[in-house]
């Protein structure tokens, strides 16, 4: 039985992972749609919210888990940071930032980078900066009619997939009941009863 609605995540498998940042570009090139494509070629003022980080020969594609108890949005003073009612997904206020980098400092993915906000008239009074993470690609799919996100578009390997947990979880579940059951085939064990039962 199904009891809330579903969390979409995105999944990253380490094991197809080519470390080849394809994910990283087209996540900076969807969100910085107002650069021209020189400067989101050398990346200058482009900021992926995905990032591939080399563990020994591992490539692991790291961005915002979209946390069910997001300590981010916990510690956010001003609020810009909220939990989705009914599906998990955790979003930013761009308006409600304040650049206080609380967040960024009780992730615990250490996802949380930080943007220089969009000019509001007030450059030269601070660093005029706000938080910036995976947001699912929400406004980029809307905009494009798009079923996945951009980093899953731009994989070659499939290694980045938004997935709904539970669907996840399921196929988790027949995977490993899959093991299970073919190891029970090679294993014929009677059971004795203990003495004195």
């Amino acid at each position: 039985m199904r009891l809330q609605t579903p969390n979409k995540i995105i999944y990253a498998d380490p094991q197809k992972c080519l470390g080849c940042h394809s994910c990283e570009f087209s996540c900076a090139l969807a969100h910085s749609s107002s650069l021209p494509m020189l400067d989101v070629k050398t990346m200058a003022g482009a900021v992926s919210r995905i990032t591939v980080v080399s563990v020994d020969d591992t490539n692991v594609p790291m961005q915002c888990r979209h946390c069910e108890d997001a300590p981010c949005t916990k510690v956010c003073p001003t609020g810009a940071l909220r939990q989705a009612e009914g599906h998990g997904s955790v979003s930013i206020n761009d308006q409600g930032c304040i650049g206080c980098k609380l967040c960024s400092m009780v992730c615990p993915f250490g996802v949380i980078s930080f943007v220089t906000r969009p000019d509001n008239g007030s450059v030269g009074t601070s660093n005029n900066s706000i938080a910036a993470k995976c947001d699912l690609c929400q406004d980029w799919r809307e905009r494009n009619e798009e079923t996945q996100t951009a980093c899953e578009k731009a994989c070659p390997t499939n290694a980045v997939q938004l997935v709904d947990l539970y669907e996840y979880r399921l196929a988790l579940t027949k995977a490993r009941a899959a093991e299970v059951a073919q190891a029970h085939k090679s294993i014929h064990l009677s059971f004795e009863p203990l003495h004195g039962e």
